[in-house]
């Protein structure tokens, strides 16, 4: 067995970070966090920091806008993983540029974790945010820095808890809104498994300078599909709205910040169905459940069953 990679991830407190550091760290590999000195003593973000601690991570005090700060956590690891937030995809550049001055990096993985960027029929807002992805994969490209983006479609935890209904806290129970005709098919990740998956792709020669798409079978749904299943779990039959995507569209142009974001993206992936609506080719991109058959990913029905 080959030596595990020593990994820094960037943005590790932040909503999906805290699951790679997690996975990282059990998973055996040099696990270490770049903090800033205010994260530290931050009461929310200090139990993660605590909790990260007790996992045996290595915290490196740094800032993304450090650039001295950058290239000394860089030399001491062989990967970089990028979790930071949408306020910070652009400033990534400044990541790559302190990756190439390392010169020691065997893999970076920019911020993703949702679209692949590169296959999406997207509408503003979501256009740019996703066309900001997109540009640091080029900048990653163009620097010949060896890479691996993850594509892990829909964090299970934003989606399912509400079954994608606006303003509400738990699952429908009397009558449900279904975007657009509700047959594209949507795929929901465990934020844990989107985790393992990524940590297992570090040292994979299959999956470098790849997409990996998480795609496992038993989380492929359409929106009909979903509602269908939440009713045969509580017995009952929901009455069913749909939002034709010419009234979506109005909605997205006339909402305010965030929700037109939220409802942008929820017009690619369940409209647009971005998330399905093309092959997997071998030349870009390789799928996470058929590489790693021995994972036990969490299923959307299990998940929903916390919620009956």
């Amino acid at each position: 067995m080959a030596e595990k990679s020593k990994i820094l991830i960037i943005g590790g407190t932040g909503y999906i970070g805290k699951y790679i550091v997690e996975a990282s760290a059990k998973a055996g590999h040099p696990t270490f966090a770049l903090v800033r000195e205010t994260t530290v003593s931050d009461p929310v973000k200090g139990k993660l920091i605590d909790n990260f601690r007790n996992l045996g991570v290595n915290l490196v005090h740094g800032d993304l806008y450090d650039h001295e700060s950058l290239v000394k956590a860089i030399k001491q690891v062989d990967v970089v993983i990028s979790t930071v937030g949408h306020m910070q995809l652009a400033d990534q550049v400044k990541l790559i540029s302190a990756i190439k001055e390392a010169g020691n990096v065997k893999r970076f993985f920019p911020s993703e974790f949702g679209n692949d960027v590169d296959r999406v029929h997207a509408v503003e807002p979501a256009k740019s945010a996703f066309a900001i992805k997109a540009q640091i994969r080029r900048a990653v490209e163009a620097e010949g820095i060896p890479y691996t983006y993850v594509s892990s479609n829909c964090f299970a935890g934003y989606f399912l808890p509400t079954l994608v209904q606006p303003g509400v806290t738990a699952p429908p129970r009397d009558k449900v809104i279904i975007l657009g005709d509700g047959n594209p098919k949507a795929v929901f990740n465990k934020e844990e498994d989107i985790g393992t998956y990524t940590i297992r792709a570090v040292d994979d020669p299959w999956t470098l300078n790849k997409i990996l798409y998480l795609r496992p079978p038993k989380n492929i749904y359409s929106f009909n599909e979903l509602v269908a299943l939440w009713e045969k779990k509580i017995g009952k039959t929901l009455e069913k709205i749909y939002v034709p995507e010419d009234k979506l569209l109005k909605d997205i142009q006339e909402s305010p910040i965030p929700i037109n974001v939220v409802l942008a993206i929820n017009h690619s992936v369940f409209v647009k169905g971005d998330h399905t609506n093309f092959e997997i080719e071998p030349s870009f991109g390789v799928e996470a459940s058929e590489l790693y058959p021995d994972v036990k990913y969490t299923t959307v029905e299990e998940y929903l069953d916390q919620f009956v």
